[in-house]
């Protein structure tokens, strides 16, 4: 009998109101509907996305707006999936989100989502990170897009003085906090801002930021 994906959110989440349930839910299916053709989750984590990838989201998404005082815009760097910008949109409308990708089948999958959930206040731009105007973005976010020591390199022209990079990790952040070379510690600050845990199993995660200095190179 073939494995159907679940979908708990709904039962984890009671406070969310019907709105955001219906549009996460109808999310969770064109994900399901599109995986096979575009590879967005591998197919074992699409049976658990619920908890793998939309809680995921959703906590690391609360934690921004709550203690990150993220408003916006919100760039999602390496979106491909959605995860976690296109959660955060649905969760507060009120903030743009902009997903940033080079994969232009990818792109056009979180059009369509976009499109479906007719979401106002997203927008997906097709482009390297690095080429994003310089200075221009404040706020950004990234789940699996590289090691925080990659990230802040790639991007260091293209924040603001004072630009907020929040990095969705796993226990092991510390870590790749302690490889941040030096030199760049001169351009960022980095800063723990919360821990969660999904539903399932017993792994941390965390919210990790990273801060841009007024000094700009």
């Amino acid at each position: 009998m073939e494995a159907v994906p679940q979908w708990r959110i709904p039962e984890w989440f009671s406070q969310l109101d019907s709105k955001h349930l219906k549009a996460l839910h109808d999310y969770h299916k064109i994900l399901i509907k599109f995986n096979s053709s575009l590879n967005l989750v591998s197919p074992r984590s699409l049976l658990v996305a619920d908890a793998l990838h939309f809680a995921d989201s959703i906590f690391a998404s609360q934690v921004i707006w709550t203690k990150g005082q993220c408003r916006g815009p919100l760039y999602d760097f390496g979106s491909g999936n959605g995860f976690p910008g296109i959660v955060f949109a649905i969760l507060y409308p009120s903030v743009q989100v902009i997903l940033i990708d080079i994969d232009v089948r990818k792109c056009e999958f979180l059009k369509t989502v976009i499109h479906s959930l007719d979401l106002k206040n997203c927008k997906v731009e097709n482009i390297q990170v690095d080429k994003l105007p310089e200075r221009s973005v404040k706020f950004a976010v990234s789940r699996g897009f590289a090691n925080i020591s990659k990230s802040i390199l790639m991007v260091r022209k293209v924040f603001s003085p004072d630009g907020v990079y929040f990095h969705m990790k796993s226990e092991e952040w510390p870590k790749e906090v302690a490889e941040i070379p030096t030199a760049l510690c001169s351009y960022w600050t980095p800063e723990h801002v919360a821990d969660y845990k999904i539903p399932v199993g017993e792994i941390k995660f965390a919210v990790v930021k990273t801060i841009r200095t007024k000094k700009m190179d």
